[in-house]
């Protein structure tokens, strides 16, 4: 680093050559900051130089000084005096250290039963490999490739990246006529298998595990099985887990909750009999006694019936919320069984009297969400009725001095909002 320094150095060089020297003295410079800083080479290795011009994501991980002299300057570090072994000055730069390839995401859905119960799917997925005929060099046996001209055997050029108007920063990307590699074969040299292309598409066996308890959104990692790439380590295959939704059971964390349906008859003289079937198929007995009235709405908690933890043995609860499934209309025809059934209800309260009694008629199938609602939005209209405008009192004639207007509409309106 010292060595390139003192090259170009502005006071070392001819006058002629000052104002290129300047420029690469600064980069020698910022090159020696990010290395001799942990906390800018930790940046550096994650973002490269985009995390020092403002730009975007960087170049990979885990970078070595020929690699951000390679980005910064276009050149490796090899041939100077004390840097041996690290690749040659203008233009032999060598092969790059391996760098992480990206991983592969792909949501995997499940039912509740599998996350119940834990699930191990088998299945053959295409992926991209190096190519076993040439070992991922491109070309055939005992044939050495050309340097790649474009790129000077480094496998990266660099590119201009627009960062606004007027705005532009440098970046370093895969050279597209060699993929990276530095090299390249003549088409009579290329491997026949791969064509040059050094990977192959390969069908491989995998396997993933979904664990007892499994959640939403969990990521199940199979890792390095992520298409291969010429000097990369591959990234890893992520399946997030989706949760299908089910048709009895809902899931709140390690709970779950269903409907308990029960008839008029067993909400009022009890029952025993199994009331749902569960996700592993047992049958789940509910012994209610007589004398304990099921209300609707009412919620019977089960201990240690909801979904397994993730570690040990136990489970979560289960929550059963009573649905009362009254007789239809007319389901008794004898008046005497009218009578009975009279006597064996409690009888009712006590007569309310008033003055003044009206017959009036009713609607039997009324919907009080639907008045909800419209009460509601009559509630929004009037705050936007009576609502200060805007800019008020600011001076700006495109508004409005306070309060709108209130003609004679708006006043019976706002009349009518304070009765809400």
């Amino acid at each position: 680093m010292n060595q390139l320094a003192l090259k170009h150095h502005p006071d070392k060089v001819p006058e002629d050559q000052r104002e290129d020297a300047e420029i690469m003295f600064k980069r020698v410079t910022q090159a020696y900051e990010i290395l001799r800083d942990d906390d800018q080479r930790a940046m550096y290795d994650k973002h490269g130089m985009a995390a020092f011009e403002g730009g975007g994501s960087g170049m990979g991980e885990a970078m070595d000084v020929n690699d951000i002299l390679a980005q910064m300057f276009g050149m490796g570090m090899g041939g100077m005096p004390g840097m041996g072994g690290m690749g040659g000055m203008g233009g032999h730069g060598g092969p790059r250290r391996p760098r992480r390839g990206p991983d592969e995401e792909a949501k995997y859905s499940v039912t509740l039963e599998d996350l119940y119960k834990g699930k191990t799917v088998k299945f053959a997925a295409e992926k991209s490999v190096i190519c076993g005929n040439c070992k991922g060099s491109g070309g055939k046996d005992k044939v050495k490739p050309q340097q790649c001209d474009r790129c000077k055997g480094h496998g990266m050029v660099e590119t201009l990246r627009q960062m606004g108007p007027g705005l532009v920063a440098r970046d370093m990307a895969p050279c597209d006529r060699c993929q990276g590699s530095g090299n390249y074969f003549k088409e009579k040299d290329r491997c026949k298998k791969c064509k040059g292309k050094r990977t192959v598409t390969e069908t491989k066996p995998l396997e993933i595990y979904i664990p007892r308890g499994a959640y939403q959104g969990d990521r199940i990692v199979l890792e390095g099985e992520a298409d291969q790439h010429p000097d990369q380590t591959p990234g890893n295959i992520v399946f997030i887990l989706a949760e299908e939704p089910h048709d009895i059971f809902n899931r709140v964390g390690n709970d779950l909750s269903a409907d308990l349906e029960v008839t008029l008859a067993e909400s009022l003289c009890g029952f025993s009999r199994v009331v749902l079937t569960h996700l592993d198929g047992r049958g789940i007995h509910i012994n209610h006694p007589r004398g304990k009235i099921l209300r609707p709405g009412q919620v019977l908690k089960v201990e240690g019936e909801g979904m397994p933890l993730k570690r040990g043995d136990e489970k979560g609860d289960l929550y059963l919320v009573v649905k009362v499934k009254f007789p239809e209309d007319g389901w008794i025809q004898d008046e005497a069984a009218y009578k009975s059934l009279t006597k064996l209800l409690p009888s009712p309260g006590p007569e309310i009297k008033a003055e003044e009694v009206d017959d009036v008629e009713y609607d039997d199938d009324a919907d009080i969400d639907e008045v909800r609602s419209t009460r509601y939005l009559a509630l929004i209209a009037c705050a936007l009725l009576t609502r200060p405008q805007m800019g008020a009192n600011s001076g700006d004639p495109r508004y409005g001095d306070g309060w709108e207007e209130d003609d004679d509409d708006d006043a019976g309106a706002q009349a009518q909002c304070a009765q809400q």
